[in-house]
């Protein structure tokens, strides 16, 4: 019985598109390329990996054991490529980020251009996941690291926080006056409270704080994105609450409407999310470092009187 490392990078493809089409895209190679090694490589093993009766294509029972051996050949085959790599002075490569919404928009043009300027030999890829999606993609591989909210205490991924940002209130000037005086999740749920979508993360965040009481006085709206409900508090009047990076670039009027917390003031842990025997080992340090050296120095620790608000998940 033999398989080349190709043969099993394409089966991996497959399971991870569940469509022939774009699994051949994905490996640089046309469609009934990929179909005729995948066949070759079971006529050789002499079982069936995919069920092709069913659509989207499902590995078989022993397909799916076959995929998770093949997935640990291919890993340790790209370290060693890794290991070259690592001897080289050039830091080059792909890197595929999936970053969470709450935080793509107000971190990555903090760091994009300088990384990518310093490396141009690195080809970043960055797609906008919630956290479930960033995770299931980093498990299959699809992508290289995380940029999401933790811990996670996951035992099959590694996590290195990069950064701690407080939760501030976002208000209209007529709601939680007055405006010097810290707030509280009590205050929070005095207020039309403008949430994101569930799936999000930080929706189960400001819930956390609100600590879920008096749930059904919270206006039935929910958005998508921290910028559609910005501007919700600023033409509808009420309250939502925003990362700290969210607020950094805020005009001088919007600046008023923001409201401390009172202390132990509730913030939030972002880190880099990967795979525990993960690859591109250089690149991720080299972003990494990026990321920290163009944020702002006091996000960099955890300060005094700060608590921790865990996802609910």
């Amino acid at each position: 019985m033999k398989a080349t490392i190709s043969q099993l990078e394409y089966i991996i493809a497959l399971d991870t598109y569940r469509h022939f089409g774009k699994a051949a895209e994905n490996c640089f190679i046309t469609q009934p390329t990929l179909s005729m090694q995948i066949n070759k490589l079971e006529d050789n093993l002499g079982v069936k990996i995919f069920d092709r009766s069913r659509q989207p294509v499902v590995p078989t029972d022993l397909g799916s054991l076959i995929l998770e051996q093949a997935r640990k050949v291919v890993n340790e085959a790209k370290k060693m490529e890794e290991i070259i790599e690592d001897q080289k002075l050039e830091v080059s490569g792909t890197l595929k980020i999936g970053v969470i919404p709450t935080i793509a928009p107000y971190l990555l043009p903090l760091f994009a251009k300088s990384f990518m300027n310093k490396y141009p030999s690195i080809h970043i890829q960055v797609q906008e996941l919630l956290t479930d999606d960033t995770l299931a993609k980093i498990k299959s591989e699809a992508i290289d690291v995380g940029i999401v909210v933790g811990p996670l205490n996951d035992p099959a991924l590694r996590e290195i926080p990069i950064y701690y940002e407080k939760f501030l209130g976002y208000a209209h000037n007529t709601d939680l006056e007055p405006a010097d005086t810290p707030i509280s999740g009590e205050d929070l749920e005095n207020n039309e409270l403008w949430l994101l979508n569930e799936g999000h993360c930080f929706r189960e965040q400001v819930l956390n704080i609100c600590q879920n009481r008096n749930f059904d006085n919270i206006l039935n709206y929910q958005s998508g994105s921290l910028e559609a409900l910005k501007r919700m508090v600023d033409k509808q009047g009420g309250v939502t609450l925003l990362p700290e990076l969210a607020t950094l670039d805020l005009s001088a009027a919007d600046s008023k409407k923001l409201r401390i917390f009172k202390k132990p003031t509730p913030f939030r842990e972002v880190s880099l999310v990967m795979k525990r025997d993960f690859l591109k080992r250089r690149i991720i340090e080299s972003l990494q470092k990026e990321i920290i050296d163009n944020l702002p120095e006091h996000m960099k620790q955890r300060e005094e009187n700060e608590i921790q608000v865990i996802n609910w998940r």
